[in-house]
């Protein structure tokens, strides 16, 4: 294929950021009138690709070509002058103007050196016309629906821009209708020559949209392919690094029977953020959570601690129902939570390593019943010794100790308000060996010691060691159930590519 067949092009891409290869040698070939999907985990690199493409962040190494010829983007602005555009999942517009203020922000048509408003709206009722939509251009933008917003943003790119559009998780915020409307504005944007990158967590609308694939994994290309012929399982394998041969139960075999029901979460969801999901947990056991990043796994554990409210169904605590709206209700009785990102919702940064452990304690018996300062050295001394945190001094600043144990801090934290159900949202991600390895002994002690625990992880082989039963996420539903001799990597990526409704047969 010659060069000037792509409308824009990565070739050779690296982006280095301190110690930490972002990207490594990428390429990266978008054809006009094609829809083509950029997929990958966290930390795949695939934000910094579309931040190099569209100027924000300029490569290391390696160039960016435009219709075949090298090109220099100093930034968004300088990108829209060769025809590349972006739309992001949060609309990155003014919702307290006019829909027209927005379509023509910056290049607003002028009379006399005065805005001439009448053109303007009149020119808006035109562009939102080719878009499907019928609305006063004269309305404001925010009182107008998350998907109407969002195809305001498309329109405003497209013009301003026209060669290139960009969209980073534009159906996160929708409905299934919203969603197909806004398929059917791609696709028409597709015949008339626009060549598009769709980004998105959802397979099923990827197979629904998409032309071509490509798929980044750490940073490096792992493979860009056609949709024709690939299959659900082919682009999960690859997105995972896993080869779904595997033979054989490998999760815990334990004989003794479950323990008493802590948990029955019935009809249980969030509308736009997890469909109603049905799970009971026991005590002593791990329920494992797979899925891809984006399938709902994080959204499930919030609801479930209350850091997000569900809207629908019921929960039940040793038998007893229960209203957990907020991380206080959860706290009451006795959950605790390790969230994802544990620099932005797991530590408080300036705060010492001791307070960081006993801050939920301290919440939970009450401020009018505060802890000693000897009492607080003891309880982090404790648990610092028996989780191994390496640090100078409890009294020095959390956000100065490395990932694994700031991580082991956290964890120590709700294991000082004596637990009886821990979630943890990838509790060893990011993490050096050894931590890793004190985290996984940690869950097996408190399965044999009869907690119950949800434990999230996008590393297979791990979440199938610890496990006694395996849940699998996919478009934010729970589409799988998993026992026994399913506890294996080829059956976990099977359920997450299957297309069908229900575990995999």
């Amino acid at each position: 294929m010659n060069d000037t067949a792509y409308a824009l092009e990565a070739r050779g891409i690296v982006k280095i950021f301190g110690n930490h290869v972002a990207l490594d040698n990428v390429n990266f070939g978008l054809l006009p009138g094609e829809v083509h999907a950029l997929l990958g985990e966290n930390g795949a690199g695939k934000s910094t690709l579309i931040k190099i493409l569209t100027g924000a962040y300029q490569p290391t190494g390696g160039q960016v070509l435009a219709d075949g010829v090298a090109v220099t983007l100093d930034n968004p602005q300088h990108a829209q002058k060769y025809g590349i555009g972006t739309v992001y999942q949060e609309v990155n517009l003014l919702p307290n103007r006019s829909v027209a203020e927005n379509l023509f922000l910056g290049h607003q048509p002028t009379r006399f050196g005065f805005v001439d408003r009448r053109k303007m709206e009149r020119d808006s009722r035109e562009v939102l016309k080719r878009y499907g939509l019928d609305l006063d251009p004269a309305s404001e933008l925010g009182a107008h629906s998350v998907a109407v917003q969002q195809i305001v943003a498309i329109a405003r790119a497209v013009e301003l821009s026209g060669k290139v559009l960009i969209l980073d998780e534009p159906t996160a915020s929708l409905d299934r209708n919203e969603v197909e409307r806004l398929f059917e504005i791609i696709r028409d944007l597709k015949a008339r020559g626009l060549a598009v990158v769709f980004i998105t967590h959802f397979l099923d609308q990827v197979f629904a949209i998409a032309d071509r694939v490509t798929i980044l994994r750490n940073g490096k290309l792992i493979e860009t392919r056609t949709l024709d012929g690939t299959t659900r399982t082919d682009v999960v394998r690859l997105m995972l690094g896993k080869d779904v041969a595997f033979s054989g139960a490998t999760g815990v075999e334990d004989a003794r029977p479950l323990g008493e029901v802590l948990l029955d979460f019935k009809g249980y969801g969030k509308k736009r953020s997890v469909h109603p999901f049905n799970l009971t947990i026991h005590k002593g056991e791990v329920v494992g959570v797979a899925g891809l990043l984006g399938s709902g796994r994080t959204e499930m554990a919030r609801i479930m601690f209350g850091a997000d409210s569900a809207d629908e169904g019921t929960v039940t605590v040793s038998g007893k129902p229960a209203n957990i709206s907020r991380p206080t209700d959860a706290i009451a009785r006795g959950f605790g939570f390790l969230p994802e990102d544990r620099k932005v919702e797991g530590i408080f940064g300036d705060l010492s390593v001791r307070e960081n452990i006993v801050i939920a304690l301290q919440g939970k018996l009450g401020w009018f019943s505060a802890l000693s300062r000897d009492e607080q050295l003891e309880i982090a001394g404790r648990f610092g010794e028996s989780m191994d945190i390496r640090a100078a001094s409890l009294d020095m600043p959390i956000k100065l100790l490395s990932g694994g144990n700031q991580q082991k801090a956290i964890l120590s934290r709700w294991l000082a308000t004596d637990p009886a159900f821990l979630i943890l949202d990838e509790p060893t991600r990011g993490i050096d060996v050894g931590a890793h390895a004190e985290i996984v002994r940690t869950i097996n002690r408190l399965r044999d010691e009869g907690l119950a625990l949800v434990v999230i992880s996008s590393e297979l082989d791990e979440v199938v060691a610890y496990s006694t039963r395996i849940v699998v996420m996919r478009d934010r539903e729970l589409v799988a159930e998993l026992s026994g001799e399913n506890i294996n990597p080829g059956v976990i990526v099977q359920a997450i590519a299957n297309h069908r409704e229900g575990p995999p047969a």
